[in-house]
């Protein structure tokens, strides 16, 4: 059931009428059987999954905060829940693709293994929920919090359908309050709630899918008629449309649940108005980032044993991180890419000045949008050969024809409003650039986004690129 689609529109209208007529506890109720019943309508033999999930780390961080109960069993629970989650994540996501390579590296070294390839259709969403889930056994062995005693509020807090399929991957100690305790709703609860979806399908339709169509079109090219201009027009457009299409996701999910009474942790921070890659870490898909580095980076020993462990460490992250996005060796470029630029610019990460604006900001800005695109080209490559073709292209710097500058006037036409959009938001935790704009200027702007939406959309849907993740 895609955001963007009739089907989830009467769902929650069906969904939320219900809601404000119940009660806390019977909205808790309401709220797990409707998320079962959106994941269920992808393939209802997956809800299974979610279930196992669920029963271990509810199970498991009850034991782990067990009185009396010694260190080392608290380890082994621990253990259980990380192995259910991975083991579920590893062989759905990964198995095919582990097994193809070593089929494939045994044959280069003269071997003829048969091997067992099996037909797996990957769960929606199976990326970020077990990662959500895994964080709570973490946080209670940790000793950073406490478990929950209800079974149904911990399956919400698994199972809820706005944030359940692409995030963003939330914490326990920030959702479960919110689960647990009866929520208010205001008119600004609903006005923020609907800007946000409104400004997210408006990321998602008129930005992201426009951009679509550019990006298929060159990387389905000829290789023949491939040059510079091409490939960095391909960069560049998806550069927009994954920024377009998965902030747009989150906008939509972060504005269902504040209609609700949730607020949503935001995702992205104005993330090509950065100056380094440590910066854009810290504003791009904020929840993964941050999950990575609480739960992977700082558990390797992050920056604490030295200089070269630490190079190492971020190399680590940043490959399973790549890892994370899918079962392909271009996501595994991408993340070590991303690792080895961390690395050699990491004495020129800022924290500071972010949102000031300046010719020496703004260059910057310029050179880490070239590094974040050419990061891009590589993610979305469709295999190996792909990639070499277009990197070798970026040599072949032909003559500008009529119809290449055609296309990087659309792409400016369609990029302008996201960067409008995030170069208003620089130094603001708001959630979209007019959330707290008067209403003289919502109306036009409103009435603008609707008009966009309807008339000026790709003439095919989408679907969102982080529901394959």
């Amino acid at each position: 059931m895609l955001f963007n689609s009739y089907d989830f529109a009467v769902f929650f209208l069906i969904v939320y009428g219900i809601y404000r007529l119940l009660p806390h506890r019977a909205q808790n109720i309401h709220l797990l059987v409707s998320s079962y019943i959106f994941y269920g309508w992808w393939d209802p033999r997956f809800l299974s999954l979610i279930l196992i999930s669920t029963v271990v780390d509810f199970l498991c961080g009850k034991t782990i905060n067990t009185s009396g109960i010694s260190q080392s069993r608290k380890k082994l629970f621990l253990v259980l829940s990380i192995c259910c989650n991975l083991g579920l994540l590893g062989f759905f996501k990964y198995y095919n693709f582990f097994i193809g390579s070593l089929a494939g590296s045994l044959s280069a070294a003269g071997f003829n293994p048969e091997v067992l390839h099996l037909n797996i259709i990957l769960p929606v969403g199976i990326s970020f929920y077990t990662f959500q889930t895994m964080s709570y056994t973490i946080d209670i062995y940790r000793g950073k919090l406490e478990p929950t005693e209800n079974f149904l509020d911990f399956a919400l807090f698994v199972a809820f359908f706005p944030q359940l399929v692409a995030g963003p991957i939330e914490r326990a100690t920030r959702l479960l309050p919110q689960i647990t305790s009866p929520r208010t709703i205001n008119n600004e609860m609903t006005r923020n709630g609907l800007s946000l979806i409104i400004w997210g399908f408006f990321k998602k339709i008129f930005v992201a899918d426009n951009m679509a169509v550019i990006v298929n079109q060159v990387f389905s090219m000829d290789s023949s008629s491939l040059n510079f201009w091409y490939v960095t027009l391909g960069a560049y457009a998806f550069a927009f449309q994954i920024y377009g299409d998965f902030s747009g996701y989150s906008d939509i999910a972060r504005g269902v649940s504040r209609l609700l009474g949730f607020n949503l942790k935001i995702n992205f921070k104005s993330p090509y108005f950065v100056r380094s890659p440590g910066e854009f870490w810290r504003h791009w898909h904020v929840s993964l980032s941050t999950w990575l580095r609480d739960y992977l980076y700082i558990s390797l020993g992050g920056n604490r044993k030295g200089e070269s462990r630490m190079r190492i460490n971020l190399l680590i992250t940043m490959l399973l991180g790549g890892l994370w996005h899918g079962a392909a060796w271009n996501f595994i470029w991408w993340g070590l890419y991303h690792g080895i630029i961390l690395i050699v610019f990491r004495k020129y990460d800022e924290t500071n000045n972010h949102d000031t604006f300046s010719i020496r900001n703004s260059l910057k800005w310029i050179c880490m949008f070239q590094l974040t695109a050419f990061g891009w080209l590589i993610f979305r490559a469709g295999d190996d050969g792909q990639l070499t073709i277009m990197l070798m292209k970026l040599m072949d710097i032909a003559p500008l024809s009529m119809e290449i500058i055609y296309k990087f006037g659309a792409l400016a036409f369609f990029s302008f409003f996201v960067i409008w959009e995030q170069f208003n938001k620089l130094g603001h935790e708001h959630e979209t650039a007019f959330a707290e704009s008067s209403l003289k200027w919502k109306v036009p702007v409103f009435i603008y986004l609707l008009f966009s939406i309807i008339y000026l959309a790709a003439p095919a849907q989408q679907e969102f690129i982080y529901f394959q993740f």
